[in-house]
């Protein structure tokens, strides 16, 4: 596993792989940890859980150099990220007990009935390169706190992100085994997957990496959960405020170097505002910093491989031979580094690769639409549905137009985003299951059904009284 910089195309470092008996060394251990862990107090992990956080802020200047140093992200982004992950660690701390307390039923006289939440055992998480930090710590804080193990196969080119994670759990007072990183390939992920002692997995990637996760699951009869790619639109109507609508749109679509399921990448535009927008929208995107992503005033740094950023500029490419008209960006950058502008396209031609597919890099594709009803049209004309975003000074109009959109979250006059206090996920091809918030916590564990029946008095057996 090559650790390269993407800014600059050298290699960092290499790791190896680790070999089947350290894997399965790994598994014993996750095993063995779980039997001890599960009878925590929920009490006992909201404290380490918070004690987590606490490393997480102390260390915030390490881990986002690590996190930019291995994917490209900007610094300041990266910093805000080690925040993030702090923040969903304080939220679980606070809230978890709650969220798994005993659920009362009604029930017969004589009688009481409840659901209690007890963990599953080693849930196995594969994870992307694009959020190195959160993308774990949305699955591992709520899983964790719920009595859980985690087992991590995280991107090849993030590893010490990786490494960092499992050891912020260790030091603060986990115990060992509770989170552990396996270096291994994609190929060997099945094998894992089908270990006895793998009780359940979560995926965030690909479609058909979730395809792949799901079946091996599938015949193993093990819960997963899949966030899946998305092709978000971003809808803004005729009465939206064009100035806030396009200095969003430009952060929604950029952020991350683009490199996000939940950005903003096809944005459909009411034809009454649409000169408005794009004039606003392009001006935005031309004036962000495009450069060494560990200066604090770099917007956008490097894609985080060559090969990605090649992939992007083939996609759009071929939409533009097929129609497409590019007002800004649209050529990767004579420098060192996998550099890649922020690119908007028009006039983009139905089935063209950036209308048709997942855009994972910093290129807009914008729609120019007659009425609201071929707004919701275009904005689900996609085989994804993780997220959406609609812009309109109508806020009633807004949650009608937001209950025709077919996703797993609308936001009406905001960007798309995971937050620990709401469920996250998507519909269609961007996958099933939530995290986050009351609905994550609770997608790995047992719901087991306790009833309590007071034993039958024989009155035979009773001593008289007088």
């Amino acid at each position: 596993m090559e650790r390269i910089n993407p800014a600059t195309g050298e290699t960092i470092e290499t790791y190896d792989e680790h070999d089947d008996g350290q894997v399965e060394e790994r598994l014993s251990r996750a095993e063995s940890t779980f039997e001890t862990f599960r009878d925590w107090s929920v009490a006992e992990r909201e404290t380490t859980l918070a004690e987590v956080a606490t490393l997480l802020r102390d260390r915030m200047t390490d881990y986002a150099e690590l996190m930019t140093r291995e994917m490209g992200k900007p610094i300041a982004q990266a910093e805000a990220e080690v925040e993030k992950c702090a923040w969903v660690c304080d939220y679980y701390a606070e809230h978890a007990g709650r969220y798994l307390q005993d659920e009362q039923h009604p029930s017969p006289p004589g009688s009481t009935v409840k659901t209690v939440h007890e963990p599953l055992g080693p849930v196995l998480a594969i994870m992307p390169w694009n959020f190195p930090f959160w993308q774990v710590f949305r699955f591992a804080a709520p899983y964790v706190a719920a009595g859980n193990v985690g087992l991590l196969k995280h991107a090849s080119n993030v590893p010490e992100c990786a490494l960092a994670i499992e050891d912020v759990f260790r030091d603060a007072g986990f115990p060992d085994g509770t989170f552990q990183t396996l270096l291994i390939s994609s190929d060997r992920v099945d094998a894992v997957l089908s270990d006895p002692r793998v009780k359940a997995a979560t995926l965030t990637g690909s479609g058909p990496a979730g395809q792949a996760v799901a079946g091996t699951a599938g015949e193993n009869l093990k819960k997963t959960v899949l966030e899946l790619g998305g092709s978000d639109p971003y809808v803004v109507l005729d009465d939206a405020d064009v100035e806030a609508a396009a200095t969003t749109a430009a952060w929604a679509r950029n952020l991350n170097g683009g490199q996000s399921c939940i950005a903003a990448k096809r944005f459909v535009v009411h034809d009454a505002v649409y000169e408005a927008f794009i004039e606003r929208f392009v001006a935005e995107v031309e004036s962000f910093t495009v450069g060494d992503p560990m200066d604090h005033d770099t917007d956008v740094g490097p894609q985080a491989r060559q090969d990605l950023m090649e992939g992007i500029h083939e996609q759009v490419t071929e939409s533009v031979d097929a129609g497409a008209t590019v007002l800004t960006g649209g050529e990767p950058l004579d420098r060192d580094g996998a550099y890649y502008p922020p690119t908007v396209l028009a006039d983009v031609p139905r089935g063209c690769p950036v209308d048709a597919e997942e855009v994972f890099g910093p290129v807009a594709a914008v729609y120019r639409v007659p009425d609201e009803e071929t707004a919701v049209e275009k904005a689900n004309d996609t085989e994804f549905g993780l997220g959406a975003s609609i812009w309109t000074d109508d806020l009633e109009r807004g949650e009608r137009v937001a209950s025709r959109i077919d996703a797993g979250c609308v936001y009406i006059n905001e960007l798309v985003k995971s937050d620990p206090r709401v469920p996250f996920g998507g519909v269609k091809e961007s996958g099933y299951g939530r995290e986050l918030s009351e609905a994550g916590i609770k997608e790995f564990v047992n719901r087991k059904t306790v009833w309590r029946q007071q034993p039958e008095t024989n009155d035979e057996d009773e001593v008289p009284t007088e």
